[in-house]
């Protein structure tokens, strides 16, 4: 049901699907389809996403959002490593070293501020809403609180208290900032649904990557084993160096410094540098978790204990998860993007074989990545599972009204309407697609249902852009109804659905209704004395025989 078609592909918006940059070039570009939502089938709701006339919106889609977000994105694996570290190894508060937290903190309450003012998708209806109130509901009756306790300055709030350091409770409140990694993969959900792993400050970091994941994974620009690797490899450095920094704040709190991990080889630990402690850390966490355990380092009392138990029965957890998500992805997850990826290199690789231009190249794997996406929708699916009443009914609902506003079909009866619908069948095309060429075998009907076409012909070995079609219009009715070759090339020049019925069908349908034929047939007429007029209008130097002809049935 759904075709995908072709476009220069660097010219995509901003949706991730996987592109290639053209023959002659080993560069992968990432690639977008009309802002990451394909418009819905039918006149009801095929328009583009647009705002209301607000002037204080932020559109989801604006490419300085993005930039915004990316932003973030980089703050908040600063926050994820440095807070660890505060809480554990800066005894002290000296002003300077969070001067940079107070800034980044300044940062995300600016996020805060605009997070009022992003319309968000609607997970039910996949529709924009931009009404200010349900954002603002929307947003206090989530995540409001808690991006406001993870962004409020409690290590600044507590030098009101302490001039030189302050106790576990405010360290706990100052670690309320790993809450953004959570806020961060938000912004990533647009691709998967994260909602089950919000309890524990790792398992937030695995989501934030596997969520990462899944859109580097749709970007051949990337490695795919790289991408997967460098996931795995985030989650297991973000697990020791919280580990290590857990472990060193034992030791630094417990009573007898002599009887920790690190006092029992370094006295003195306290007076250490911080790179030697932090290391030292790193090294103890590395050891156990892979439970190499050399026993230069170990537990001295059972506090220090306790949580090495705890660490070894999280890495038993650690290391299943990384096993079986590695399994899981090869062998069930990734079949359809690997298949995808697959049939790209094919396509590429055929042109080069056979030295196709680049613009079929790209037609080529423009067309890939539409049916990649289109298929991701499984509408086709969903519609052949239905009995056929219940699939005309859908039909009439979602094509009617369309169908009835082309000028070809005015006039006629709803009986006649309602049986073309029910024969028509919704197809996308990418931007600068060939719907039909001129000159081809009348085969099928089209309607554009949204987007828009160009039309054009070839005159003088020239192609000329003749008008261009807007939503509602045909395309080829000319060679349908009298069975003559194309005299127009029509190509998309944005992301487009339209609507297709056959030749045969079409006219068997027009045979059964004889009245409605003839009220076709005259309206076609009309269209026809307006195509030549603005033929000659362009060519008042004398037109060409055998395009005049054409428009002459």
């Amino acid at each position: 049901m759904a075709r995908s078609s072709s476009r220069s592909i660097s010219s995509w918006a901003t949706c991730l699907l996987p592109c290639y940059g053209g023959r002659g070039s080993n560069k992968l570009t990432g690639c977008n389809i009309s802002g990451d939502i394909l418009p819905s089938l039918g006149a009801t709701a095929h328009q583009p996403p647009e705002l209301r006339k607000w002037k204080y919106l932020i559109s989801p889609y604006d490419p300085r959002y993005k930039v915004w977000e990316t932003f973030l994105i980089l703050l908040v694996v600063y926050s994820a490593w440095i807070c660890p570290l505060e809480f554990a190894f800066l005894r002290k508060l000296p002003r300077a070293p969070f001067v940079v937290d107070d800034v980044v903190n300044g940062f995300f309450a600016v996020d805060i501020v605009l997070t009022f003012f992003v319309p968000y998708v609607d997970n039910k209806s996949y529709q924009l809403v931009d009404d200010p109130k349900k954002i603002a509901v929307r947003y206090l009756s989530s995540w409001f609180v808690f991006d406001v306790c993870s962004t409020f300055p409690f290590h600044s709030i507590s030098l009101l208290f302490n001039r030189h350091e302050h106790g576990l409770g405010f360290k706990f409140l100052n670690a309320l900032r790993l809450w953004r990694l959570r806020r961060v993969s938000s912004l990533f959900a647009r691709y998967t649904d994260t909602g089950l792993y919000t309890e524990h400050i790792t398992t937030l970091v695995i989501v934030t990557v596997l969520t990462a994941r899944h859109r580097l994974e749709k970007d051949i620009r990337f490695n795919y084993a790289v991408v997967r690797c460098t996931k795995l490899i985030s989650v297991t450095l973000f697990a020791v160096h919280c580990a290590g920094c857990i472990n060193y704040l034992i030791a630094d709190r417990y009573p007898d410094p002599r009887r920790t991990w690190i006092g029992a080889v370094m006295p003195d630990f306290r007076d250490a540098g911080l790179w030697i402690r932090y290391v030292t850390s790193l090294y103890w966490s590395i050891t156990t978790m892979t439970t190499t355990g050399y026993g230069d380092l170990h537990a001295e009392n059972p506090r220090e204990m306790l949580f090495g138990i705890a660490y070894m029965l999280f890495n038993l957890w650690l290391t299943a998860y990384l096993i079986g998500n590695m399994t899981n992805l090869v062998v069930h997850s990734t079949s359809r993007t690997r298949d995808f990826r697959d049939m790209v290199q094919a396509a590429s690789e055929f042109a080069a074989r056979n030295q196709l231009p680049q613009q079929i190249e790209e037609q080529m794997l423009n067309h890939i990545c539409l049916r990649f996406k289109t298929e991701g929708l499984k509408q086709q699916e969903t519609l052949d599972i239905l009995p056929k009443a219940m699939r005309t009914s859908i039909s009439l609902y979602l094509f009617f009204p369309v169908v009835q506003g082309s000028y070809l079909f005015k006039g006629v009866s709803t009986g006649f309407i309602q049986k073309l619908v029910s024969e028509m069948q919704a197809e996308y095309f990418a931007p600068k697609e060939d719907i039909m060429l001129q000159n081809d075998n009348p085969s099928d009907l089209y309607l554009l249902v949204s987007g828009a076409v160009d039309i054009v012909a070839f005159l003088d070995e020239t192609e000329q852009v003749y008008g261009k079609a807007a939503e509602g219009e045909l395309l080829g009715e000319i060679g349908v109804m009298y069975n003559r070759p194309q005299p127009f090339t029509f190509r998309t020049s944005k992301l487009s659905q339209i609507l297709r019925i056959s030749r045969p069908k079409l006219m068997e349908i027009i045979q059964e209704n004889g009245e409605d034929g003839q009220i076709i047939r005259s309206n076609i007429q009309q269209k026809l004395r307006m195509e030549q007029t603005l033929y000659f209008r362009m060519h008042q130097d004398g037109p060409a025989p055998e395009f005049e002809e054409r428009l002459n049935p």
